[in-house]
C-alpha cells in the first residue's frame, strides 16, 4: 500500500465555470487555470502521482502546453489512474477537504462522488468529500480562491 497527499489552490475569477470533481457548480465566478481549473480533480491526481512515485500534475500536464488549454480535468485524472494501474496500483480510497467560503457544496456531494468514483474506478463509498470555510481569513476566506487537500491510499 502507498499513501499520497494532494493539494491545489486556484483563484476565483469572473467569466469561468466553476468545476469541482467534474461537476459544474452554479456560481458567479469560476476557477482560473489553464485547464478547467478543477482543484478537486487536480489534488486527487497529484495525490495518486505522489503515492505512485510518478511525479506531479505539473510534469504530466504542463500549464503552458496548448494541448491542455481548457482541458476537462476528469479526463486528466482518468489518464493518471490508467497510468497508475499500468504501474500496478489501484485506488483504495480518497479523503478530500474542499476549502472555500462559498458556494455551499453539500448539495453537489453526491454528483461529485459519483463522477470521481467513476474516474477512479472505485465504488462511491471509497470517495469522501468534506467542505470547510476559512472563517473569513485570507484569500479563501474573502471568497477569492478555493483550495483542496486530499489523502489517497493506493493498493
Amino acid at each position: 500500500m502507498r499513501i499520497g497527499n494532494g493539494f491545489d489552490i486556484h483563484k476565483l475569477v469572473p467569466g469561468r465555470r466553476l468545476m469541482l470533481g467534474g461537476v459544474h457548480i452554479p456560481n458567479e465566478t469560476g476557477l482560473y487555470g489553464h485547464s478547467d481549473g478543477d482543484v478537486l480533480s487536480h489534488a486527487i491526481a497529484d495525490a495518486i502521482l505522489g503515492a505512485a512515485g510518478m511525479g506531479d500534475i505539473g510534469l504530466w500536464f504542463p500549464p503552458g502546453e496548448e494541448a491542455f488549454r481548457d482541458a476537462n480535468s476528469i479526463e486528466l485524472l482518468k489518464t493518471v489512474v490508467k497510468s497508475a494501474k499500468e504501474h500496478g496500483y489501484t485506488v483504495g480510497n480518497v479523503d478530500c477537504v474542499i476549502i472555500c467560503e462559498h458556494p455551499k457544496l453539500s448539495p453537489f456531494y453526491s454528483s461529485m462522488r459519483r463522477t470521481l468514483a467513476a474516474a477512479l474506478e472505485v465504488d462511491e463509498e471509497r470517495v469522501s468529500l468534506k467542505a470547510r470555510t476559512m472563517e473569513g481569513l485570507g484569500e479563501i476566506g474573502r471568497g477569492e480562491a478555493i483550495a483542496v487537500q486530499c489523502v489517497i491510499l493506493l493498493d
